[in-house]
């Protein structure tokens, strides 16, 4: 068996990947598929932080267009993802593994508030740590959200978990003559205005020198698969 490439790493995993075949909420089979690969990596010895998404519950930008102000949308996006991470938490738990939600919106009632210092203490406890609320600001993505994390926790890379094999030229969902990407670098993301993360998380990527991996959590141990480098993926890096 290959040894993981990165010891620490932070994983993106979307709102809609909760989704599974449903159309809105969470998938219960899938949530559980999820939970079971994150402690099958644990168990390898890597260390994760994992930011969760919301749109399978609300997207804040949607709804702007439709009256809301984006402010608003965009706080009500925040309490989305730290709904998620409260259930892939207790299906991490369920499954074998140890987790903690920490927000960077304050709600201790509901679970702690994220600070730097106590959530490498987790993940230095092994304990996967669950980064819910986005940066605690409006007008950033849960995207921007996980490079920011990665840097300030010394994580190697940042592994972002998708519906499609890696990153290609446009989505190959609609457009069958779209290209896929086996490497790139942070600029040509940027300038070729792939959609799969946006501008500033691959701006504050290139800055950190973080490595951004992208590969579909469709399938059984994907992250697992991912971290031992194999399996389909994009990479992004300097």
């Amino acid at each position: 068996m290959a040894e993981p490439i990165y010891r620490r790493v932070v994983v993106k995993v979307s709102g809609e990947a909760l989704m599974g075949p449903d159309g809105f909420g969470i998938n219960q089979p899938t949530l559980e598929r999820i939970a079971a690969d994150l402690v099958a990596t644990q168990n390898l010895g890597v260390s994760l932080g994992i930011v969760v998404g919301g749109g399978n519950i609300f997207r804040g930008v949607q709804v702007s267009e439709k009256g809301i102000p984006r402010l608003t949308g965009d706080l009500m996006g925040m309490l989305a993802t730290v709904m998620n991470a409260l259930a892939l938490e207790t299906a991490i738990e369920a499954a074998g593994g140890s987790a903690r939600t920490m927000s960077a919106v304050t709600m201790p009632e509901i679970c702690e508030t994220y600070e730097r210092r106590r959530a490498l203490r987790h993940l230095g406890k092994n304990r996967m740590v669950l980064l819910a609320g986005g940066t605690g600001n409006p007008f950033f993505t849960t995207d921007t959200t996980a490079v920011l994390r990665a840097a300030e926790v010394g994580a190697g890379a940042v592994l972002k978990a998708t519906d499609v094999d890696g990153i290609y030229s446009a989505d190959p969902k609609k457009d069958q003559k779209a290209v896929r990407y086996e490497r790139l670098t942070h600029q040509e993301a940027i300038e070729r205005n792939l959609k799969v993360m946006d501008a500033t998380a691959f701006a504050l990527a290139r800055e950190n020198r973080m490595p951004i991996i992208v590969f579909s959590i469709r399938e059984s141990r994907a992250v697992e698969t991912v971290l031992r480098g194999r399996g389909r993926a994009t990479v992004v890096n300097s």
